[in-house]
């Protein structure tokens, strides 16, 4: 089951951050994130009063976590999206994170198709997404799920860290292509 977060899942969805993380600094990682910096318990500790975290959880276990809202990085300004659409109607995921020990099992792809759902009942037409430029894996999974890549850019991440970013994004409703640019 895909459901809001709430205050009692906290701690777990710091859990799997410190998991992946972890995982990365003993076997190489793919990611941006960086253990004890970015993601923490602080991430859930602002999303989940906002409404905005989103964990798959089965059995009373958070397996997948993700913040979905309409926050743009600056950056986003800058991207040739193909699909134009007012900022209201755009849904941007952010922080999706599924641990290691239960990767590959579909858990991303389901934590995507929900985010769709939950777009379309908000009347967004577009979701956009960024990811770390050299994160394959997580680029592979946008694209496996129909998302194209619109660009790269430059940022500071954590205001501090220079990093080159991908940005994608897809329509809504595949079945109509949207307002493509």
């Amino acid at each position: 089951m895909i459901r809001q977060a709430e205050e009692k899942d906290i701690p777990a969805i710091a859990q799997t951050y410190t998991a992946l993380l972890t995982w990365e600094k003993e076997h190489g990682g793919q990611s941006n994130w960086v253990l004890d910096v970015y993601p923490t318990a602080a991430v859930p500790g602002e999303k989940v009063p906002r409404g905005e975290m989103f964990v798959l959880e089965e059995d009373g276990e958070v397996l997948a976590s993700m913040v979905l809202n309409q926050e743009q990085l600056p950056e986003y300004a800058g991207i040739p999206w193909a699909y134009a659409a007012d900022p209201e109607h755009v849904l941007v995921i952010h922080t999706l994170c599924v641990p290691p020990a239960k990767a590959g099992r579909g858990f991303g792809t389901r934590m995507i198709a929900f985010a769709l759902s939950h777009a379309r009942s908000m009347g967004c037409t577009v979701i956009r997404i960024d990811t770390y430029a050299h994160n394959e894996r997580a680029k592979a999974l946008y694209l496996k799920n129909g998302f194209r890549l619109a660009g790269y850019a430059d940022s500071l991440f954590m205001g501090v860290i220079p990093e080159e970013l991908a940005f994608l994004e897809r329509t809504v409703d595949e079945g109509r292509p949207g307002n493509q640019v």
